[in-house]
């Protein structure tokens, strides 16, 4: 007699910290409103969920009665929660410190507000590393899912993945559930019918289990899919399916894992699911892959091979883009400094801050936005910023230092006061890459360049417009849609990157180039550096010094030829091209807002007024110059589409040079507003 096979059905609900309020209301009711309801009409369909500690908080505050619901469900054995860190950190890129304390944190909460017993948790992207299995294990976590991939890379047959296997490492030891990958693009894409069948076929082969752990939004936030489960009633026919088959029950992982017994000692590779290591690898790379995975299912091969082709780990994101590797290491070098505070100085809200910083999305990007998203990079940067600024009341840095913190090779000129915090890359640009305000807790240097992406081959594909054989819907992994127009010229990759005092000299003749800087004096009385570079016979020397709440740049052009020399600002102002950011003239006229072209010519005054930021930044010259506002554009992919995205503005300032010594000295007050 055939016996029924258990589905273990969880889905993991999270928004990232920072996103925007309407998206979490809209998120709420085409998703975690409709799911919840419908699942409680079915007490005997048992599942697990996952909710991040910053979405759960959201959701407790703005939605009570649904919390209430969740409450009521895990009170009659219906759900099971599952923890993990609680702002929804990758375990792998955090300290040990870290990874227990964020895990004990949302364990703590789910206690409290649920009375949920917690022994099972969601690894964030399912990014596995050995080494985060005794911060779970000590954490008193007996089990956690990972794709069934991680396994498959070990040798593993498919057949032999319908339980769990226990791992050790340090001493400590914790059980693997395997999530299948045919599951993760059945549901809720394929017909309910076929869904339920699917897992029939699984019983009759003799299967034990069928694990399912993915994201929530599937039901309701991706396109179409609100129509298809709610409206056409999806969810409601499955689990109906589910419920009336003899070959199905429903469980959830704790009462699974007490059941049975482990299928024996295994060792997972570094890893994550196969879409997120194609992700991580840069552009040429990721080519190579597809083609190669692309041949192998061509020829028939790709099922036997994929465990042997294999691309990236999650942590070549903080290779492949700069900005995000800057981020991280001043995250990691900001979570040192708070745990060498004594014991009475490391405060809740300090540690509250440190975690926020720790939020996954603003350090990577695949289909989703993530690192593209200004708004969650912001996000990041002001906990780090509001966290320094605390740190430095608690124990003070020097004002002046050196060294390579992104470990790139290239050293980095720290200069700080009470009001601002500068950081130049000691490069041959000698630009900033970092300029901080304390009092908005806000990094004006946070500006991503525009890199070259693999999927950009998308761009001139016809998108498919429903799944292959004409029924179901098409997963948002499959669909190539456009949420604005894209061009050739939107994709080109900078030539540098964005940074602000980006330097320039446009000859006579339209050549244009680069000086080549190198460091000069650091003078840490005078909170100032100076950097020196030839330039067609002549020499261009560059100071820039702190004063209080003001950025100054002064230049000094000796015995250089007829031309013009241009300096870059490129300047996160949180309103983007919202109607919030504005330029303000000196007369106090307002031209237009930071998403449309300014051109100003001898004008030695501009400020740039910022409503989201609550500050303004105001530009001034010691000589009439031309500035050029630009805003700078990324084009990246979502589930939603192509898109262009804001990232900052791009101010050129530039002069002509006509004389034997030419000086100009220019600079950056950073104002909060009056609240």
């Amino acid at each position: 007699m055939t016996q029924p096979i258990s589905l273990l059905l969880g889905v993991h609900a999270h928004q990232p910290v920072g996103n925007f309020a309407a998206v979490l209301e809209e998120a709420h009711e085409r998703c975690y409103r409709p799911f919840l309801h419908t699942l409680h009409r079915y007490p005997g369909f048992r599942f697990a969920a996952h909710f991040s500690g910053w979405l759960l908080d959201w959701l407790l505050e703005h939605h009570p009665q649904d919390m209430a619901l969740l409450k009521e469900m895990v009170g009659r054995g219906q759900v099971e929660l599952f923890g993990a860190g609680e702002y929804e950190p990758v375990l792998a890129s955090i300290p040990q410190r870290d990874r227990i304390g964020q895990i004990d944190a949302l364990t703590a909460k789910l206690q409290r507000r649920f009375g949920a017993a917690v022994e099972g948790a969601w690894l964030t992207e399912r990014v596995y590393i050995p080494t985060v299995v005794p911060a779970l294990a000590d954490c008193g976590m007996k089990y956690v899912t990972v794709d069934d991939y991680h396994f498959l890379c070990t040798g593993k047959e498919a057949d032999e993945l319908d339980g769990f296997y226990t791992t050790e490492e340090d001493g400590r030891s914790i059980d693997l559930f395997p999530i299948s990958e045919q599951l993760r693009y059945r549901l809720p894409f394929s017909p309910a019918a076929e869904a339920v069948a699917y897992l029939e076929g699984l019983a009759r082969e003799g299967h034990r289990a069928a694990v399912y752990f993915d994201d929530i939004e599937k039901f309701g936030i991706w396109p179409e899919t609100y129509a298809w489960v709610y409206e056409k009633r999806w969810l409601e026919q499955f689990i109906e399916g589910v419920l009336a088959s003899p070959l199905i029950r429903t469980e959830t992982y704790r009462d699974f894992h007490a059941a049975h017994a482990t299928r024996g000692i295994i060792y997972l590779p570094t890893t994550s699911y196969i879409e997120m290591n194609e992700w991580t690898l840069p552009a040429r790379a990721a080519a190579a892959y597809d083609e190669l995975v692309e041949r192998e299912k061509r020829e028939g091969r790709y099922e036997r091979s994929k465990p042997f082709v294999r691309g990236g780990i999650w942590k070549n994101f903080f290779t492949r883009y700069p900005e995000a590797n800057w981020m991280h290491k001043r995250m990691l070098a900001l979570s040192g400094r708070l745990a060498a505070l004594p014991a009475g100085g490391r405060s809740a809200a300090l540690t509250d801050r440190l975690y926020r910083a720790q939020a996954n999305d603003a350090y990577w990007h695949g289909l989703f936005g993530g690192l593209y998203l200004p708004h969650l990079r912001r996000e990041v940067w002001h906990n780090l910023v509001a966290l320094e600024a605390a740190l430095d009341a608690a124990a003070p840095r020097p004002p002046l230092a050196v060294g390579d913190a992104d470990y790139d090779g290239v050293r980095e000129l720290v200069l700080c006061n009470a009001d601002l915090q500068a950081v130049v890359k000691l490069d041959a640009h000698a630009a900033l890459c970092e300029l901080d305000a304390y009092a908005l807790a806000h990094n004006f240097g946070d500006v991503l360049t525009q890199r070259a992406e693999h999927y950009y081959h998308k761009l001139n594909a016809a998108p498919p417009s429903a799944a292959a054989g004409g029924e179901g819907i098409a997963s948002a992994h499959d669909r190539v849609s456009f949420k604005d127009e894209v061009s050739p010229a939107d994709t080109a990759p900078d030539a540098r990157p964005r940074r602000a005092l980006l330097d320039a000299w446009h000859r006579l003749d339209g050549e244009t180039a680069w000086p080549q800087y190198a460091a000069g004096a650091f003078r840490a009385p005078l909170m100032s550096a100076a950097f020196a570079a030839p330039l067609d016979g002549g020499e261009v020397a560059k100071t820039v010094t702190l004063a209080g709440r003001t950025l100054q740049a002064a230049y000094r052009l000796r015995d250089v030829p007829g031309g013009r020399f241009s300096v870059e600002l490129n300047l996160a102002m949180p309103s983007c091209d919202g109607f919030a950011g504005r330029y303000v003239l000196a007369d106090g006229s307002i031209p237009c807002g930071f998403g449309q072209p300014l051109d100003l010519a001898a004008a030695q005054r501009l400020t740039l007024e910022d409503g989201v930021l609550g500050g303004s930044v105001r530009l001034t010259a010691s000589r009439p110059v031309d500035i050029r506002a630009r805003p700078h554009r990324t084009v990246s992919q979502s589930e939603a589409g192509f898109e262009k995205i804001m990232q900052g503005v791009c101010l050129t300032l530039s002069w002509p040079i006509d004389a034997v010594l030419q000086e100009l000295t220019f600079s950056l007050e950073i104002v909060a507003d009056k609240r």
